[in-house]
């Protein structure tokens, strides 16, 4: 199918796509990377009247140091958050979670913001955002908000986004000395989108016992989420196996599971418990 007919803009800077927005209100749509929109409207699920391309807007693109933090702008791709040398020394979490995305065209195109602000609930970045407590910095044409991490995925493909805002900007902690991180998911086959994906920030002492730890979890719920009892069971624990798994076993405390032609709510919740173990061995084994 092709899509419906539309009017397309290609504003050179975010003032000229914020004034786009704030015209065309609900009638618009902001293409990012296009690798979730294009879909949509070639299969008429999206028929927006109004298509505003950010490509052109170049200031949303980069990765930079502020103080104890990183931050990287909406139209940042993949590839570039993958190849980052500075991600890699100071949040090596986030380049190995975009290693993982889709496969090599969709990392040239795709966008960080792009990916977070469709909130697909088998998207790879989530887990990632929540388990480094991440924000989210949201601009309009009446000013601009931070977002935490946790607060900006409301549901299945909804964030906490505003009509007329646009999501500008990543901030992520550059991580300390002593602490691991590990991404690992089951990729559906055909798409590359997690049936389940777990992000794991773990710091420990010279003891190996956990002094903090946090970990998302993408591909189980309509949302991706924090596992809360998962940490809990780890803190102030030496990681031993039986500890780890202990943990782990907790990994859909308090969720429903999805269930679709592609895997079952069981099964969901055993590649929860299971990635999760195997996650946090990995996020130990990298200190």
């Amino acid at each position: 199918m092709i899509p419906t007919a539309f009017e397309y803009f290609r504003p050179a800077n975010l003032s000229e796509a914020l004034a786009l927005l704030e015209q065309y209100k609900d009638e618009a749509k902001l293409l990012a990377g296009g690798h979730s929109l294009i879909p949509l409207m070639k299969l008429r699920l999206a028929q927006p009247q109004y298509v505003i391309d950010l490509g052109g807007v170049k200031e949303l693109s980069y990765i930079r140091e502020s103080g104890e933090h990183l931050l990287i702008g909406a139209m940042t791709r993949h590839v570039d958050v993958e190849t980052s040398e500075m991600l890699r020394q100071r949040c090596p979490l986030l380049a190995e979670t975009a290693h993982r995305i889709g496969d090599v065209q969709v990392r040239n195109m795709g966008t960080i913001g792009g990916s977070l602000a469709h909130a697909d609930p088998a998207a790879d970045y989530p887990a990632a955002i929540l388990a480094l407590g991440a924000e989210l910095r949201a601009v309009s044409t009446k000013g601009e908000r931070w977002i935490r991490a946790e607060d900006f995925f409301v549901d299945m493909l909804t964030t906490a986004l505003q009509p007329g805002e646009i999501l500008v900007e990543v901030k992520v902690p550059a991580l300390g000395p002593r602490t691991g991180t590990a991404y690992v998911k089951v990729a559906q086959k055909a798409s590359g989108f997690a049936l389940c994906g777990v992000a794991v920030v773990l710091a420990v002492d010279p003891n190996g016992v956990c002094q903090d730890v946090a970990v998302g979890i993408t591909g189980i719920a309509p949302k991706a989420y924090r596992a809360r009892a998962v940490e809990e069971a780890l803190r102030g624990r030496a990681l031993d196996a039986s500890v780890i798994a202990n943990a782990s076993a907790k990994a859909t405390e308090g969720i429903d599971p999805l269930e679709d032609l592609h895997a079952s709510a069981e099964y969901r919740a055993h590649l929860a418990r299971v990635w999760c173990r195997r996650a946090i061995e990995q996020a130990r084994e990298s200190v």
